[in-house]
């Protein structure tokens, strides 16, 4: 009999307790870039922060794996560490961008994208004294007169400014077979786009709101709007594309993915720990020294926004010849 109640009393406690927690194993994040770039700067961040708020144990290793704007990095994972539980890999919107174009070996499906922490929001220039006073009406342009419009920003034709750009205009209207003819001017980076917008060489400038907040504070520009879901609290005034009947976002996210073949419970473990990082008062205060605005978006709903905005960049590179 007490053989008996011992065998019971053990297999409801196997029922009822609840399973440990995830936690990994000397973990290490590949940041796929060389020191000092971005994806270096997500990695070493999130690792310190990670070992400092005692969300994972020990210290996080980084790894610097550079080439091909990250193809490299994601390779070596789907050939190597594609189950390895204690690996994340820093990502960003310009890896989508490539994978969405077929610069890297595989589609978004190869990996499991567990969230994006932050991101740099995209904001729309025109000079003060533009004959564009609103969103709509540079829209409009667009839609009445693709060619007219000159634009610029950081990236190349088929980069993610010039994406940005273009979704805002399909959204406005503008045929797909008309995006090709916005006229695009690549510059080395947003302040120097700007210059050139203030020079009466540009009529708008898509770019990172981080790259040129003093021209909107200054006064020298008119921002017609932020593509984020809520307006940024160092720009107040400055309405959302969203509020203005324009449903899109356009932001430059930074976050991380791991192995497509970790385990669910893996998976899953990452997506709670970085969320806990997320919540943390040292994330914040590092995302916005860095000109990041803290976003979440993490597991399953990530999941989607990866696989949507892959789908999107596609379509839109196909539609300006980028990809055949």
């Amino acid at each position: 009999m007490f053989l008996k109640r011992l065998l019971m009393a053990a297999a409801f406690a196997a029922v009822t307790l609840p399973a440990a927690a995830f936690e990994p194993t000397n973990p290490e994040c590949i940041a796929p870039a060389n020191p000092g770039g971005g994806w270096d700067f997500t990695c070493r961040t999130f690792g310190r922060l990670l070992s400092e708020e005692k969300l994972v144990p020990g210290t996080v290793q980084v790894t610097n794996m550079p080439g091909a704007v990250g193809a490299l990095a994601f390779a070596n994972v789907a050939s190597k560490r594609n189950d390895d539980p204690n690996l994340i890999v820093a990502t960003s919107t310009v890896a989508m961008a490539q994978i969405a174009q077929g610069k890297y070996p595989a589609g978004v499906d190869a990996m499991r994208w567990v969230g994006m922490l932050g991101a740099d929001v995209g904001a729309v220039l025109v000079p003060k004294d533009s004959e564009f006073g609103s969103l709509d009406a540079l829209l409009e342009a667009m839609q009445t007169n693709p060619s007219g419009i000159i634009a610029g920003g950081s990236s190349s034709i088929g980069g993610w400014d010039h994406l940005r750009l273009l979704m805002l205009a399909q959204e406005a209207g503008v045929p797909m077979e008309k995006l090709k003819d916005i006229r695009w001017v690549q510059f080395e980076g947003g302040g120097d786009a700007v210059t050139q917008l203030l020079g009466g060489q540009l009529n708008v400038v898509l770019t990172d709101v981080g790259e040129i907040g003093g021209f909107i504070q200054s006064g020298d520009v008119n921002a017609l709007a932020v593509m984020s879901q809520d307006r940024l609290e160092a720009y107040p005034e400055v309405q959302t594309a969203q509020e203005q009947g324009i449903d899109v976002e356009g932001y430059n996210w930074r976050g991380v993915y791991v192995g497509g073949e970790v385990s669910d419970e893996a998976y899953q473990g990452w997506v709670d720990i970085m969320q806990k990082l997320y919540e943390t008062d040292a994330w914040k205060e590092a995302a916005t020294q860095s000109g990041l605005t803290p976003i979440w978006r993490g597991g399953d709903e990530f999941e989607a926004f990866v696989r949507e905005s892959e789908t999107r960049m596609e379509e839109l590179s196909r539609a300006i010849g980028v990809i055949q």
